[in-house]
């Protein structure tokens, strides 16, 4: 009788700590498949835009797996969805293992949530390749995914550069060079060439909801979009920059319209010469027809090319130790070299890694028949950070780049405009 009652208390006190939230601890990474540690990778790639990749990525992983289930999950409204998904799984204690984190989220990601630098967890679960990070990366791809306090946040993963499509038909019938134009000065001549010539618009530069594109004209020649934690675009070089741009439209040799609009215009043969994405380019390859190339994106005569990564990098979210090291073991696999070039094959992102392009079993073959991808290849040197404005002003000072840019483009005076934008910026950066 005496047992029964010690075991009717036992059972008693066991209900009722597990009714207080105080059951005893069961590891939350042992529940996958056959007693695999589950893993979540959060991604922002829609079926269209990289996801049948994600999948075909991350089911040849378990396949080949025998303790580890990945769970990949869709995060719709881009890398901003993303963060909000994610803040809101924190605040429940259910982050996921592993996420797709955009360039101008960095400083923000790093500042509020709890993460895993890859070289902690190199240093204290793959102890046999201590120097993964080095040998593998170029230092100014690994400085994209450094924080604004010099802390290796997470390792570049998607990586996109603009490059200049060229239609070689317009510029053969316009006797200009096929290779196509290597300075913006030269782009501009070629424009209003083909403008006189045929009557249609000789450049596009994309215009999304983003300066990017524009900041590879600024820092080409010189300038600097963020120095010393403040803006400061509105400098000599980049007023120069911009009024080159706005010279192009105002004559209409260039023309000011949405990304859509301009990158299918290019496709359609109105528009000679298209500044985007190289993540554009199997659109631009499939729909084109006429005899169309990619160059590397235009300098200025004697100054370097810059041209800001586009893309994301994956960051460890997880906070059990079983879950961290099963995240950087899928981290790992992903940056393989044949996942690499099945990566770059979906999505038109260029490796991060070295040696993906030169490798047999990388984008050797792949490359030779797809030559539209070489110039972002061989312009991953000139790479430098997206800008990204410090603390929560972001994306207001976003929205008065984009503001700027549109009185530009409408004709109104570039020094004026610049400076009123950067000290607006820099006022709310102070606050």
């Amino acid at each position: 009788m005496k047992k029964l009652v010690v075991l009717l208390s036992i059972l008693i006190l066991s209900l009722s700590l597990f009714a207080c939230g105080q059951a005893p601890e069961s590891s939350p990474a042992k529940d996958g498949k056959d007693g695999k540690i589950k893993i979540e990778y959060y991604h922002v790639n829609a079926e269209t835009q990289g996801g049948i990749s994600v999948k075909e990525l991350v089911d040849n992983f378990n396949k080949n797996n025998d303790h580890i289930e990945v769970v990949a999950t869709y995060n719709p409204d881009m890398y901003k969805g993303l963060m909000q998904n994610l803040q809101a799984k924190q605040a429940a204690k259910e982050s996921p293992a592993i996420a797709q984190i955009g360039w101008a989220f960095l400083d923000y990601f790093s500042n509020n949530f709890d993460y895993v630098s890859p070289q902690e967890a190199i240093d204290e679960f793959d102890k046999e390749d201590p120097d993964f990070l080095k040998e593998n990366f170029l230092p100014n791809i690994l400085d994209l995914a450094k924080n604004s306090k010099g802390d290796q946040v997470g390792i570049p993963y998607s990586l996109s550069t603009p490059v200049l499509y060229i239609n070689r038909d317009i510029l053969k019938e316009c006797g200009l060079p096929e290779a196509g134009p290597q300075t913006w000065q030269e782009v501009s001549q070629f424009a209003k060439t083909i403008k006189e010539k045929t009557g249609k618009y000789g450049l596009y530069i994309q215009e999304p909801q983003d300066f990017w594109a524009q900041q590879a004209l600024v820092e080409s020649n010189g300038g600097k979009m963020i120095q010393d934690h403040k803006a400061s675009f509105a400098d000599p070089q980049g007023i120069e920059a911009m009024e080159l741009y706005q010279a192009m439209v105002q004559d209409g040799s260039a023309i000011h319209i949405s990304w859509d609009e301009g990158v299918q215009s290019f496709v359609d043969g109105n528009i000679a010469m298209c500044y985007t994405t190289i993540a554009r380019r199997e659109q631009i390859q499939k729909g084109a027809q006429f005899d169309v190339a990619a160059v590397k994106s235009p300098t200025f005569a004697g100054k370097d090319r810059c041209v800001p990564a586009g893309g994301c990098f994956l960051a460890i979210t997880a906070t059990d130790k079983d879950q961290i090291k099963a995240a950087w073991e899928f981290e790992k696999y992903l940056y393989g070299v044949e996942q690499m070039a099945t990566w770059t094959k979906g999505t038109g992102y260029t490796p991060p890694r070295k040696g993906v392009a030169e490798a047999e079993n990388g984008l050797k073959a792949f490359l030779e028949e797809n030559q539209m991808m070489k110039p972002a290849i061989e312009q991953s040197k000139d790479v430098v950070s997206w800008a990204s404005f410090p603390g929560n002003a972001g994306l207001q000072a976003e929205q008065l780049l984009l503001d700027m840019r549109d009185e530009i483009l409408a004709g109104a005076n570039v020094q004026e405009s610049m400076t009123t934008t950067q000290e607006k910026i820099n006022s709310l950066l102070e606050k």
